[in-house]
């Protein structure tokens, strides 16, 4: 794959759910150091998009490809070494400690019964990034939502990934940790990471991310800088309400919302 090639590409990708059509031909291309929010009204397809691009939706018509390899084609431990993904909720129902569960993490690269020194070393990492050392020895059960979601996020880091797919990661988070996330993310990017998150945040989302989709009936209706794409007349157009568009110090937009 030559260096300026995408690492994703979606050619005429759609999926539905029997009559309902989650995904209508959707063209899209992602490169390697690309922080993209995907946005949209409930209903949109964001979360199929990412699920697809993840490889849990094989059922999808056109073409999903990776490293120009279409998804199905992929081992799962190679793909699972390239592309990490934090779902907006994980259940785990035996009492691991967080800090077993971000080692969890490292099940690509396991290649014997016991951690290596690397595995190791990419926890500690991936925990302090997150900010969740100091529960490591806590049951992953008895941590507050945003702690829980935090840990995850820990757990796809110790991937190491070159890709990392987020839907709607700031869920459960509170405001000094959504920022925290978001800081955090760009970071990622910036070191050569392509960061794709789902989010109903635009505020967030224009502030931090080079770039947003934005889906409407499973079709992609905008893609752009959010300077591009945030414009009253698609924000009206896609969530079907009034904004007023003002600009911050970095000359970003910020959303107000009409009466």
């Amino acid at each position: 794959m030559s260096l300026d090639a995408p690492l994703y590409r979606l050619e005429g990708a759609s999926l539905s759910y029997g009559s309902i059509h989650a995904l209508r031909d959707v063209t899209l291309q992602f490169r390697k150091s690309e922080f993209v929010a995907v946005a949209g009204p409930n209903g949109a397809g964001k979360s199929t998009l990412l699920n697809v691009m993840a490889g849990l939706r094989p059922g999808y018509s056109g073409r999903c490809l990776y490293e120009g390899i279409e998804l199905a084609k992929w081992t799962r431990s190679q793909f699972a070494r390239r592309v990490s993904v934090v779902p907006q909720s994980v259940r785990i129902e035996f009492p691991f400690t967080a800090e077993q569960v971000v080692l969890m993490g490292r099940t690509p690269f396991a290649d014997a019964m016991f951690e290596s020194d690397e595995d190791a070393s990419q926890v500690r990492r991936a925990m302090e990034l997150t900010g969740t050392t100091a529960f490591g020895n806590r049951d992953f059960q008895t941590l507050s939502g945003g702690e829980k979601q935090r840990v995850i996020l820990a757990s796809a880091l110790a991937q190491t990934p070159q890709s990392l797919l987020l839907d709607e990661p700031t869920t459960y988070l509170d405001i000094e940790h959504q920022i925290a996330l978001y800081r955090l993310l760009r970071t990622l990017s910036r070191d050569g990471v392509l960061v794709i998150t789902v989010t109903h945040d635009l505020n967030l989302a224009s502030t931090f991310a080079d770039r947003i989709v934005l889906l409407a009936g499973g079709t992609v209706v905008a893609d752009g800088t959010p300077n591009a794409v945030m414009q009253p007349a698609t924000m009206r157009d896609v969530f079907r309400v009034d904004t007023i568009i003002q600009r911050g110090p970095s000359g970003r937009p910020w959303i107000t919302y009409g009466s």
